[in-house]
């Protein structure tokens, strides 16, 4: 039990800015360990954004519930996947050989390519959570639907590290340690923390397992590209592949409510 609590620490750790308690014991390892709580610690930025969500919608109003959400979200997980994001589109945007791609994607600094995705990003997240929330107002219901989207599309980004080899040939990305072996207690336990919030969605509603479809096509379709272009994966695009997953599964929530 001690252990899993480091794992768990070091996933909130490397993957948050929320507070942890000090390792006297730390140890690089932990982080390979620490994926199986890569789900898990989206409950917990789904929560926090739920909160800001209902706060600032009692006090401000919708909208503005909407956006508390979102800044909250960002300065919880420290931007980690956003910048992610941009790095990738910088980097396959860019380049057009491996070498060059993963050159651009390791510059700190954001390009054209980084900059427009992210106000996409930003503007399809708004506005599908504003689509999605206008047609519900069952408190339990919201809670879920922030819990899922921000699980589930951190289980398909981590489940590409699962099957697919790390790109570089160096050790200077920051997600190299955890980039490694994945025993199968880790891909278990991703699985488990980041489908059961689902499992609740579906006991209210059953149509709410189809979101595994486009999270599927997701994981597929993004593999397949990063392994043609780069042989394998990088941190950075688990970050994009984290992104991506949590506009389409609102994306498809919305769709589920029109015909629901």
């Amino acid at each position: 039990m001690k252990n899993e609590l480091r794992y768990f620490f070091s996933a909130l750790m490397f993957y948050t800015r929320l507070p942890c308690p000090p390792f006297k014991d730390y140890d690089p390892e932990d982080l390979n360990k620490a994926t199986r709580y890569f789900p898990l610690i989206g409950w917990i930025i789904g929560l926090i954004s739920v909160c800001f969500y209902l706060a600032g919608t009692w006090l401000f109003g919708f909208y503005t519930g909407i956006l508390f959400s979102l800044m909250v979200g960002v300065l919880a997980t420290g931007a980690f996947h956003e910048d992610g994001l941009a790095d990738a589109f910088d980097g396959f945007g860019g380049g057009w050989t491996k070498a060059r791609i993963l050159e651009i994607m390791k510059d700190s600094r954001i390009g054209t390519y980084g900059s427009v995705s992210l106000i996409f990003l930003f503007g399809l997240k708004y506005l599908a959570l504003a689509e999605l929330l206008s047609h519900t107002s069952e408190k339990l219901i919201i809670i879920l639907l922030f819990i899922n989207y921000h699980a589930l599309s951190r289980l398909t980004a981590i489940s590409i590290s699962f099957t697919t080899a790390y790109s570089r040939d160096d050790a200077t990305s920051k997600v190299k340690p955890i980039a490694t072996h994945h025993s199968r207690k880790e891909i278990a336990g991703a699985f488990i923390t980041g489908l059961l919030p689902l499992a609740a969605l579906a006991a209210c509603h059953i149509s709410y397992l189809i979101v595994i479809v486009p999270l599927s096509l997701l994981y597929y379709f993004s593999r397949r590209y990063f392994i043609h272009w780069i042989d394998g994966y990088t941190g950075d695009c688990l970050g994009a592949v984290e992104q991506i997953a949590e506009c389409l599964c609102l994306l498809t929530f919305v769709a589920l409510w029109k015909f629901m």
